[in-house]
């Protein structure tokens, strides 16, 4: 698997805020995009609401321009939000009114968000989804196809 350099320095943000308990998906500064972006919130003028798909007249015009955040385009950024936030278990978009049951405190949840988060990173770059271990348990003939090699 050969990652880009957006990918990378995306997935090192991630994991340092997942492992310090700084994500928060009710935070543009501290959700996905937010720590992607280091822990700014200026994204959320390209969104009509967090977790929305849908660009601002501001965001259309980043996007025309090919202008990108990070490495990755203002609808790229929503995107990966979004996913986050569905993750999370979270109904989209999220707004000041919608009955929030999630518990952002629960490091399952954040784990369930990241994984949705890390596959569409990994979809927008076209490589293989670094979160899914099915691989793992293929077998062929009572064998398994593919050998575990364990981190040092």
């Amino acid at each position: 698997m050969h990652a880009t350099a957006r990918f990378d320095l995306a997935i090192q943000k991630l994991y340092k805020a997942f492992h310090n308990n700084t994500l928060n998906p009710e935070c543009c500064k501290s959700c996905a995009v937010g720590n992607i972006l280091d822990n700014t919130d200026s994204w959320k003028h390209l969104t009509e609401g967090h977790g929305s798909n849908k660009l601002t007249y501001v965001g259309k015009v980043h996007q025309s321009l090919g202008r990108t955040f990070a490495g990755y385009s203002p609808l790229e950024l929503l995107q990966i939000e979004a996913a986050f936030l569905e993750g999370c278990g979270y109904s989209l978009p999220l707004s000041r009114r919608s009955e929030v049951t999630v518990d952002r405190t629960s490091k399952e949840v954040m784990f369930n968000g990241m994984c949705q988060a890390v596959a569409l990173l990994c979809k927008l770059d076209q490589i293989p989804n670094a979160m899914d271990y099915s691989k793992l348990f293929e077998f062929e003939n009572n064998q398994p196809v593919n050998e575990f090699l364990a981190l040092p």
